[in-house]
């Protein structure tokens, strides 16, 4: 046996008893007399004591030691003189009697400690080094436990774990697909799924009806710290429900995490319609931790001979409560900020809202102190405030805006990580039209439902459809969405055509769904999570690389296995691939 015990779970009721550890050396401190090793595995760290008064040999062995040495360790457990009260083992240490080397190491090439020396990159490169390091593993650890509470409230609530196909057919919608080269089916080819949708829905014409698989997907997109080639999702779907029922069910989903995680008791979810998220926050996916919502100034400030105002579509605001003593310097740095290209504003308008009520802006050449006055009224700011204003196209400018109001909310301490605020964001677009194509696009997926009263607008009023659909915002980040799906061949059947399917693009690409559709299809409805975005949350990260054991990094190389590389002509041979 390698060991008695771990190295993390040793106390002073252990003291007096023979024990056997093994792990890695986290650091060696030579004392002359005396040779202290911190013997590490994934549990903890326990001091151990090498005497050289009692044996030197043994204590010349440990000597030699190095960082990340695989040790085997026996002794007496004993008490520490010099107790750490920071180790959950600082109490105690061994005294060794025997010390076995079972593999040496070379030097690592950063230090494997939480304040490391080691580059991203570096890390990456080495990351079965990385993952030795608490930080590393705890947020390892953290997923493994957010996995394991979600498969058992999901198994409380009678759903049915179920493994769906990773080699499937390539379509049209959404993402750009992987795919993989068939060397049986010569110039044919499988794609890697972006979601298991079609397959829940299948299983939902099947009679499985509650289903859901913590599963793979895959995604050949622009990559970004929320976003990987390959990632995770807690994929979910039932029959014969509405929108209530699914909603209810995956709020109880996320308030059992947050109890078991964090310990946390959310209150019941807001809701806010999407069209409502875009007047207020610019974003369907506000952040409602704070406040500081848009208040629209179009019709009070045009026709007053500002032509920056007089000539665009939209002026909207948010009002920053208190800031009113921002220096011209701060003021100069927030016009700087929503010039640059990421937000691409010309320009920002500001209003004092001065303590004696009197205003200063930088408009005053145009606007008195009385017109001023009624946006201060519009903004329901008072003396203390500062009013930030854009103006632009209304997409633009709302979304513009919402980008200022999270850098303001960042600025003032507003965006708490140890704060939660949940909330549906519900009743969508059923479509968005594209420019580029002339065409509808599906807001979500060509499957989603529209709301039953809008059915009459599909022929005649595509763009005001609003979608049986919903999704999951906690702190401004979208964890989950989802809908109520189209169960009925014949109104699946007008929505391919409102998306610019042929009939005989729409059997090719689905007609295994279609065909389903006439064998008794329930009502069914579902949602995913992003259970790496989950994972970061609850760590209170930005990145979802932290929580995945071994991640690609932001141009989707891994760059510990050099990965993608090129392949054998022989096998590019057997599969009829020539490259350019």
């Amino acid at each position: 046996m390698y060991r008695t015990h771990t190295c993390g779970e040793l106390r002073s009721e252990h003291i007096g008893q023979a024990i056997t550890l093994a792990g890695w050396v986290q650091k060696t401190r030579d004392l002359g007399g005396m040779t202290f090793v911190d013997l590490r595995d994934r549990y903890g760290i326990t001091q151990v004591v090498f005497n050289m008064d009692e044996d030197s040999a043994l204590c010349e062995q440990a000597r030699k030691a190095g960082r990340e040495f695989v040790l085997q360790v026996t002794g007496e457990v004993i008490e520490r003189s010099s107790k750490n009260p920071n180790m959950p083992t600082g109490d105690i240490e061994i005294k060794a009697t025997d010390l076995v080397v079972l593999n040496a190491s070379k030097t690592p090439p950063f230090t494997i400690e939480n304040d490391t020396d080691g580059g991203e990159d570096l890390r990456m490169t080495y990351r079965y080094l990385d993952l030795r390091r608490q930080e590393v593993r705890d947020n390892i650890m953290l997923r493994h436990r957010v996995g394991a509470a979600t498969r058992t409230y999901l198994n409380s609530q009678g759903f049915l774990d179920i493994e769906t196909p990773f080699l499937i057919k390539s379509t049209p919608e959404g993402a750009r697909d992987f795919v993989v080269p068939s060397r049986m089916n010569e110039g044919q080819f499988y794609a890697l799924p972006q979601s298991p949708q079609t397959f829940k829905q299948l299983l939902m014409v099947s009679g499985f009806d509650k289903y859901y698989q913590i599963t793979r997907c895959f995604r050949d997109e622009d990559l970004r710290a929320d976003r990987q080639p390959e990632f995770t999702q807690i994929d979910c779907e039932m029959a014969f429900v509405e929108q209530e029922d699914i909603l209810n069910t995956f709020e109880g989903l996320i308030r059992h995490l947050f109890q078991v995680e964090k310990g946390i008791d959310l209150p019941k979810f807001e809701r806010m319609q999407f069209d409502d998220a875009m007047r207020l926050y610019g974003s369907d996916k506000p952040d409602i931790r704070f406040g500081m919502p848009f208040s629209e100034l179009t019709d009070l400030v045009q026709g007053k001979g500002f032509v920056v105002f007089d000539s665009v579509e939209a002026i909207i605001g948010i009002n920053a409560k208190g800031c009113a003593d921002y220096t011209r310097k701060q003021l100069d740095g927030l016009t700087d900020w929503v010039k640059r290209p990421q937000i691409g504003m010309k320009g920002l308008v500001y209003v004092k809202c001065n303590a004696d009520g009197s205003f200063k802006s930088s408009v005053d050449k145009f606007y008195s102190q009385d017109d001023l006055k009624a946006w201060a009224e519009r903004f329901g700011a008072q003396p203390g405030d500062l009013i930030l204003v854009l103006a632009g196209d209304l997409h633009k400018t709302r979304k513009a805006l919402g980008e200022l109001r999270l850098e303001m909310g960042e600025r003032l301490g507003l965006r708490d990580k140890g704060t939660y605020k949940c909330l549906w964001v519900m009743d969508f677009p059923l479509l968005e039209w594209d420019e580029d194509t002339e065409r509808y696009h599906a807001m979500h997926h060509p499957f989603t439902s529209p709301k039953p009263e809008d059915l009459d607008k599909i022929d005649t009023a595509p763009g005001e459809v609003k979608a049986n659909a919903y999704d999951m915002v906690i702190n401004g980040v979208e964890v989950g969405g989802g809908s109520i799906r189209i169960h009925d061949r014949g109104l699946q059947s007008r929505m391919f055509d409102l998306l610019g399917f042929s009939k005989e693009e729409a059997q090719a690409q689905f007609g295994f769904l279609m065909g389903a559709f006439e064998y008794g299809a329930p009502p069914h409805g579902g949602i995913a999570f992003g259970f790496d975005r989950l994972c970061s949350l609850f760590g209170g990260a930005d990145s979802i690389r932290d929580f995945i054991a071994f991640p690609k990094n932001n141009s989707g190389r891994d760059v510990m296995l050099d990965a993608p590389a090129p392949v054998d002509e022989a096998q590019l041979k057997e599969l009829a691939i020539q490259l350019r």
